[in-house]
């Protein structure tokens, strides 16, 4: 599993032209599902996530309650070492990742974070404003 965590002043998913996630001043993660994970990779990403020491001072979501937003996406493990078209081999089937990924977000609701979602299975539009900016690539 592969996670892109971006600090941002907002961030929403739109879906025909309905917003289906929005936040302000939080994490947007992007997140991405190879074959071999498992539930027990999901909870550990969450931890991860959750924990990670992004946010001003050195803080966490954990530690301020910032809001985080989660959006599939397969492309993380896209392979574009050979030529110019990439190969999705390793992401998994949608019927695979998403429950993956709706481990994820249940698991950093579990933890008491606020999180909203995209929307599985759709075309997403993602617009964010960082902030910093920072970005983290988590690899698990």
């Amino acid at each position: 599993m592969r996670a892109v965590v971006q600090t941002v002043g907002r961030a929403s998913v739109t879906v025909d032209d309905e917003v289906v996630g929005a936040i302000e001043d939080g994490l947007l993660v992007l997140v991405g599902v190879t074959h071999t994970d498992t539930a027990e990779t999901a909870a550990t990403m969450a931890r991860k996530v959750h924990e990670l020491r992004i946010l001003d001072d050195e803080r966490s979501a954990a530690d301020v309650g910032a809001p985080i937003l989660v959006v599939s996406q397969f492309t993380l493990y896209g392979d574009a070492r050979k030529g110019r078209r990439p190969s999705w081999t390793a992401a998994a089937p949608a019927d695979v990742a998403e429950p993956l990924v709706t481990a994820v977000v249940e698991a950093l609701r579990q933890r008491g974070a606020r999180v909203e979602t995209g929307r599985f299975r759709t075309h997403m539009l993602v617009e964010s404003t960082n902030i910093g900016p920072k970005t983290i690539l988590l690899d698990l």
